[in-house]
This record gives C-alpha cells, structure tokens and sequence, in this order.
C-alpha cells in the first residue's frame, strides 16, 4: 500500500475577500469540507499560512519521496470532491505524478508549483 498523501490547507486564505478580521476564512470552510469527507489514503492538516495570498484558497499536496504540489483558485463549496480524488490519485501514484488526463481539471487548471521531492526515492 502507497503512504497517505497529505493535504496542507491554508486556514488564513480570504480568497481574495475584503473580510472582517474576526469573519469566518474560507480556507478555513475549505479545511473542514475536506477532513470531513477524506479517503483513508488522504490526510488533512490545517496550516497557517501558504504565502499564496493572491490565489486563495490554497493547499499544498505532499508525500514522502514525491513530487509536491500547490494548488490555488479553489473553492470549498464546488472543488472539494475533486480535490480530494485528485489526492487519491496522487496517493496511488509512485512518484506524485499522475498522468495529465487522470487529474481532476482543477488540478490541471490551477497549479501554482511543484516540487521536487526532498527525499530520493527508494
């Protein structure tokens, strides 16, 4: 069985919304959408901050010994299943490339980076 594949959301994202400072995040929504409906093969972490304020919300995918991800321009009322069958995928993977036609359109769409993986593989 392949490791979980992690879900860093960003609990500060605004989206881009002029907010007050004690009003409800929208990385926050998108946080609680996504470890409420998570596959076993997916983990979810809430995170501070992304440093991607301009394309909230935002999450990073990772796994051990695979490439990293982070998406932006998602919304927790609409992306939440594809995003989380996105991380399925990317869970199943060897090496956190899934095959271009295999990814949800939001995570063709709306990659901010990848990144190498830190660790080499085994």
């Amino acid at each position: 069985m392949s490791e979980p594949a992690t879900i860093h959301v960003c609990m500060t994202c605004k989206a881009g919304q002029p907010l007050a400072e004690d009003a409800p995040r929208p990385g926050a929504a998108l946080y609680a959408a996504l470890a409420a409906a998570a596959p076993e093969s997916v983990r979810v972490v809430p995170v501070e901050c992304l440093s991607a304020c301009d394309h909230g919300c935002n999450i990073a995918l990772t796994s051990p010994r695979k490439w990293s991800y982070v998406y932006g321009r998602l919304n927790p009322e609409t992306h939440v299943e594809d995003i989380l069958a996105g991380a399925a995928a990317y869970a199943e993977s060897a090496d956190g490339i899934v095959p271009w036609r295999a990814r949800p359109v939001i995570f063709r769409k709306q990659s901010i980076a990848r990144i190498p993986p830190l660790e080499p593989s085994k």
